[in-house]
């Protein structure tokens, strides 16, 4: 036997190649307690950065997305609720921007801050499962998921259960393999905070809660403390949300219902598919070139497979994993199929960030120690080469489709050229806005005095708004109200607004963003401007 099998792996690779000395580095600080958290931590800060950078350069034409307005105009008011969703997304929005400010870079910096604490999480969560080498492989998978990077752009309910969700599962198998008391509280804790941040998260807590009836040990676990002293801090953790649900009459619910409800089944098959294809297509990127990581060079191409038990892989906890995926992976569909529910391919976004761990915990999977480093490579390659194309692709993306989306409405010019017209009218901040939600939001976004949204019913009985401004207080306080001449509702804005501001000032404005000389599209605007009381 020679002298040097005796060395650690890293001093046995000195005289190897630079890349054989890297993946021998990453191999032992990923596998070592003592440095393994702070690999991950800084693989999330890098990457936070880095897609932080790269998508306010892909999103330079555009004007943010309504939903990360939305949120940032719940922020301005901490409810315990905001007629569509759970507040928690808003909670977290109106922390953000108590320290960044009101600009495009700040949003992705949110988004990309969410999926990075995701990640870590993530990691948390195959420690219970696979050993550090593989969980570190998972980890990295995650940030070559499209969700993760460029398809998370915009910081909303559905981007936070990325961190909400994989909570859940972390306390979920905690409490499994602890079944103690403070096990089941934090489970409740986790769940009550997914709930918080949407409705939709019932799925992944149906899911676990099948999972524990199924396992070959749920009687160990249901004859524990934890599943019961988890439901029970659940209730409680939500008793003011569960309030206020019964104060505004269930707002929340009668929206789903009336917005997502379809008769057509045939519509919902196609959405279903489109769902499903849309979310297969995103988790190919990483699967794929996983699965290249492992089988190379050549030679290991049908070698990655071994026989026997491996003992880097808790297969208690895997089995959990392997369930929970699934079930969420095919439930909602089928839901949506027996329900006809509009099936949005946004909704997988939360769904599928098991799948790195449940295809890295297969017993046989062999996880080489050099996969580590190639697969990072990778992610860091992919990365920068999307940096340094940013801009271009940035300008080819607003010539190919200047109309595709109303990010390129500048709604950001029209916010800041509003702001001075009521100023110079009252001399005093601008205190309210009116319209749909697809233009008031980022109206509050973009104008220094950030005026607080009212949206404009669409039917007489859409009884959703955010609650952040009454008609009450609106028109006492006076607001500008703003109707978008290419929106199929044009109609139904002026009609509310001849009704509730039937004395206001009427004028017809027009914005056009250009982005390194090339136009988006010219929209004209109804506006309104209706005096305090």
């Amino acid at each position: 036997m020679s002298s040097t099998s005796f060395l650690p792996a890293t001093a046995r690779a000195r005289g190897r190649s630079p890349i054989a000395r890297l993946s021998a580095w990453v191999a032992a600080r990923a596998s070592d307690p003592a440095t393994g958290l702070w690999l991950v931590v800084t693989l999330a800060i890098l990457h936070a950065v880095l897609w932080t950078v790269i998508l306010t350069n892909l999103k330079a034409a555009q004007d943010i997305h309504m939903d990360v307005a939305e949120a940032y105009a719940w922020g301005t008011k901490f409810q315990l609720g905001y007629g569509k969703h759970p507040p928690l997304s808003g909670w977290i929005a109106g922390l953000w921007f108590m320290v960044f400010p009101a600009k495009d870079w700040a949003t992705y910096a949110l988004a990309m801050t969410t999926v990075s604490i995701g990640l870590v999480i993530c990691w948390f969560i195959s420690l219970k499962v696979v050993d550090r080498r593989r969980a570190f492989f998972v980890v990295v998978m995650l940030a070559l998921y499209p969700i993760f990077n460029f398809k998370g752009f915009k910081y909303n309910p559905d981007l936070l259960q990325l961190v909400t969700l994989p909570l859940v599962m972390l306390a979920y198998l905690n409490a499994f393999e602890k079944r103690s008391v403070v096990s089941g509280i934090w489970l409740g804790l986790a769940g009550a905070a997914a709930l918080m941040t949407k409705y939709w998260v019932l799925t992944m807590i149906g899911a676990i809660g099948l999972a524990a009836l199924i396992h070959p040990e749920r009687l160990r676990f249901l004859a524990s403390p934890a599943p019961w002293v988890g439901i029970a801090t659940l209730l409680i953790a939500m008793i003011p949300h569960l309030i206020w649900l019964w104060d505004v009459d269930f707002v929340p619910l009668t929206y789903a219902g009336d917005v997502y409800t379809l008769s057509d089944r045939g519509r919902v098959a196609q959405l279903v598919l489109g769902y499903a294809g849309h979310n297969l297509a995103l988790l190919a990127l990483p699967i794929v070139l996983a699965l290249l990581v492992l089988a190379w060079p050549p030679r290991w191409a049908f070698r990655i497979w071994k026989l026997g038990p491996n003992p880097g892989v808790n297969p208690s906890q895997a089995l959990n994993v392997w369930m929970v995926q699934a079930i969420v992976a095919i439930g909602p569909p089928l839901g949506a199929l027996a329900f006809t529910i509009y099936m949005k391919t946004d909704w997988g976004i939360s769904l599928f960030f098991l799948v790195p761990l449940a295809l890295v915990a297969i017993p046989r999977l062999r996880v080489r120690k050099a996969a580590l480093a190639r697969l990072a490579t990778l992610w860091l390659v992919l990365s920068l080469i999307t940096l340094v194309a940013s801009p271009s692709i940035a300008l080819r993306e607003m010539k190919a489709s200047p109309n595709g989306t109303t990010g390129y409405g500048a709604r950001s010019q029209l916010a800041r050229e509003l702001t001075e017209v009521w100023r110079g009218r009252f001399g005093s901040a601008w205190p309210a806005v009116a319209g749909y939600s697809e233009m008031n939001t980022p109206i509050t976004f973009y104008s220094p005095d950030h005026p607080r949204p009212f949206t404009v019913p669409y039917t007489a009985d859409e009884t959703w708004g955010s609650g952040l401004i009454s008609l009450e207080e609106l028109k006492r306080d006076g607001f500008v109200g703003v109707c978008d001449t290419t929106d199929n509702r044009i109609a139904s804005c002026e009609a509310w607004m001849a009704q509730n501001a039937p004395k206001a000032e009427k004028l017809v404005m027009t914005t056009q963003r250009f982005f390194r000389g090339q136009p988006g599209p010219a929209i004209e605007w109804k506006v309104f401007i209706q005096p305090p009381s």
